[in-house]
Protein backbone atom coordinates (compact mmCIF):
# COMPACT_ATOMS: atom_id res chain seq x y z
CA UNK A 1 0.00 0.00 0.00
CA UNK A 2 2.77 2.42 0.91
CA UNK A 3 4.78 3.51 -2.22
CA UNK A 4 8.22 4.15 -0.71
CA UNK A 5 9.84 7.29 -3.88
CA UNK A 6 13.24 8.85 -3.39
CA UNK A 7 12.74 12.64 -3.27
CA UNK A 8 11.37 15.82 -1.71
CA UNK A 9 8.39 15.57 0.18
CA UNK A 10 7.80 18.86 -0.05
CA UNK A 11 7.38 18.93 -3.96
CA UNK A 12 4.96 15.58 -3.93
CA UNK A 13 4.18 13.70 -7.17
CA UNK A 14 1.00 14.42 -9.50
CA UNK A 15 -1.37 17.29 -10.12
CA UNK A 16 -4.34 15.76 -8.90
CA UNK A 17 -5.89 16.21 -5.25
CA UNK A 18 -2.97 15.93 -2.62
CA UNK A 19 -2.20 16.02 1.27
CA UNK A 20 1.23 16.20 2.59
CA UNK A 21 0.79 15.47 6.07
CA UNK A 22 3.91 15.85 8.78
CA UNK A 23 3.89 15.82 12.99
CA UNK A 24 4.26 18.79 14.72
CA UNK A 25 4.22 18.83 18.65
CA UNK A 26 1.78 20.14 21.43
CA UNK A 27 4.70 22.73 22.81
CA UNK A 28 4.09 25.28 20.02
CA UNK A 29 7.48 24.83 18.47
CA UNK A 30 8.53 25.20 14.86
CA UNK A 31 11.94 25.09 14.21
CA UNK A 32 13.59 21.85 13.38
CA UNK A 33 13.47 19.04 11.29
CA UNK A 34 10.93 18.87 8.27
CA UNK A 35 9.21 22.04 9.36
CA UNK A 36 11.98 23.92 7.98
CA UNK A 37 11.69 21.79 4.75
CA UNK A 38 8.20 22.74 4.64
CA UNK A 39 8.27 26.78 5.93
CA UNK A 40 11.20 27.11 2.82
CA UNK A 41 8.42 26.19 0.50
CA UNK A 42 5.25 27.83 2.28
CA UNK A 43 4.85 30.10 5.36
CA UNK A 44 1.34 29.29 5.75
CA UNK A 45 1.90 26.30 7.27
CA UNK A 46 3.82 28.04 10.19
CA UNK A 47 1.87 30.96 10.82
CA UNK A 48 -1.45 28.49 11.09
CA UNK A 49 0.14 26.30 13.53
CA UNK A 50 1.30 29.36 15.70
CA UNK A 51 -2.04 30.93 15.28
CA UNK A 52 -3.88 27.45 16.35
CA UNK A 53 -1.71 26.64 19.33
CA UNK A 54 -1.96 30.58 20.58
CA UNK A 55 -5.92 29.63 20.50
CA UNK A 56 -6.58 32.22 17.59
CA UNK A 57 -8.27 29.99 15.23
CA UNK A 58 -12.03 29.07 17.21
CA UNK A 59 -12.92 26.98 14.12
CA UNK A 60 -10.03 24.89 14.32
CA UNK A 61 -10.18 21.67 16.09
CA UNK A 62 -8.89 21.48 19.13
CA UNK A 63 -4.98 21.68 19.88
CA UNK A 64 -4.25 18.50 21.54
CA UNK A 65 -2.06 15.72 20.73
CA UNK A 66 -4.63 13.39 18.06
CA UNK A 67 -5.86 16.66 16.20
CA UNK A 68 -5.11 18.27 12.89
CA UNK A 69 -4.81 20.91 10.84
CA UNK A 70 -5.28 21.74 7.25
CA UNK A 71 -3.53 23.99 5.55
CA UNK A 72 -3.84 25.20 1.64
CA UNK A 73 -0.77 26.16 0.10
CA UNK A 74 -1.40 25.67 -3.60
CA UNK A 75 -4.39 24.14 -5.83
CA UNK A 76 -5.10 20.74 -5.34
CA UNK A 77 -2.37 20.56 -2.70
CA UNK A 78 -3.11 20.99 1.61
CA UNK A 79 -0.13 20.74 4.33
CA UNK A 80 -1.62 18.78 6.81
CA UNK A 81 -0.11 19.68 10.60
CA UNK A 82 -0.42 16.63 12.69
CA UNK A 83 -0.31 17.18 16.28
CA UNK A 84 1.35 13.37 17.44
CA UNK A 85 4.56 14.36 19.38
CA UNK A 86 4.82 15.41 22.77
CA UNK A 87 7.12 18.35 23.58
CA UNK A 88 10.27 18.70 21.91
CA UNK A 89 13.98 18.18 22.76
CA UNK A 90 15.24 16.04 25.85
CA UNK A 91 14.83 12.11 25.64
CA UNK A 92 13.07 10.31 22.81
CA UNK A 93 11.24 8.90 21.48
CA UNK A 94 8.24 12.02 21.97
CA UNK A 95 6.52 10.84 18.75
CA UNK A 96 3.09 9.21 20.31
CA UNK A 97 1.83 6.27 18.12
CA UNK A 98 -1.55 6.47 19.38
CA UNK A 99 -1.90 9.94 18.87
CA UNK A 100 -0.37 9.47 15.17
CA UNK A 101 -3.51 6.85 14.64
CA UNK A 102 -5.71 9.23 15.67
CA UNK A 103 -4.67 12.26 13.74
CA UNK A 104 -4.54 9.45 10.72
CA UNK A 105 -7.44 8.43 11.26
CA UNK A 106 -8.74 12.39 10.30
CA UNK A 107 -6.55 12.12 7.46
CA UNK A 108 -8.57 9.22 6.16
CA UNK A 109 -11.44 11.35 6.37
CA UNK A 110 -9.95 14.22 4.39
CA UNK A 111 -8.77 12.35 1.60
CA UNK A 112 -11.80 10.32 1.28
CA UNK A 113 -14.04 13.94 1.08
CA UNK A 114 -11.33 15.52 -1.48
CA UNK A 115 -10.30 12.12 -3.51
CA UNK A 116 -6.77 13.34 -2.36
CA UNK A 117 -3.79 11.01 -2.35
CA UNK A 118 -1.61 11.03 0.93
CA UNK A 119 2.19 12.74 1.01
CA UNK A 120 4.85 12.28 3.39
CA UNK A 121 8.32 11.99 5.01
CA UNK A 122 9.06 9.59 7.16
CA UNK A 123 7.14 10.69 10.02
CA UNK A 124 8.04 10.46 13.47
CA UNK A 125 11.22 9.29 12.84
CA UNK A 126 13.18 12.08 13.43
CA UNK A 127 12.89 14.76 16.16
CA UNK A 128 10.44 12.27 17.49
CA UNK A 129 12.51 9.69 17.65
CA UNK A 130 9.84 6.88 16.65
CA UNK A 131 10.55 3.72 14.98
CA UNK A 132 9.37 3.15 11.53
CA UNK A 133 8.51 -0.51 12.30
CA UNK A 134 5.70 0.78 14.02
CA UNK A 135 4.91 3.71 12.44
CA UNK A 136 4.39 2.23 8.78
CA UNK A 137 2.23 -0.24 10.15
CA UNK A 138 -0.04 2.51 11.61
CA UNK A 139 0.08 3.85 8.35
CA UNK A 140 -1.24 0.74 6.34
CA UNK A 141 -3.68 0.41 8.81
CA UNK A 142 -5.80 4.06 9.57
CA UNK A 143 -5.15 4.44 5.60
CA UNK A 144 -6.02 1.18 4.08
CA UNK A 145 -6.86 1.43 0.34
CA UNK A 146 -5.73 4.90 0.28
CA UNK A 147 -2.53 6.11 -2.19
CA UNK A 148 0.26 7.02 -0.12
CA UNK A 149 3.43 8.08 -0.72
CA UNK A 150 6.69 8.15 1.99
CA UNK A 151 9.71 10.27 0.64
CA UNK A 152 12.93 9.42 1.56
CA UNK A 153 15.35 12.63 0.61
CA UNK A 154 18.48 11.88 -0.44
CA UNK A 155 20.78 15.23 -1.04
CA UNK A 156 23.99 13.37 -2.71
Amino acid sequence: MIKYLKGDATQPQGSDPRLLVHIVNDGGAWGKGFVLAVSERWSEPEAAYRAWYRGDLKKEMEFTLGSIQLVSVEPNLWVVNMVAQHGYGGPTPRVRYDALGTCLRHVRILADKLKASVHMPRIGCGLGGGQWIFIGPIIEKMLEGKDVYVYDYNSV
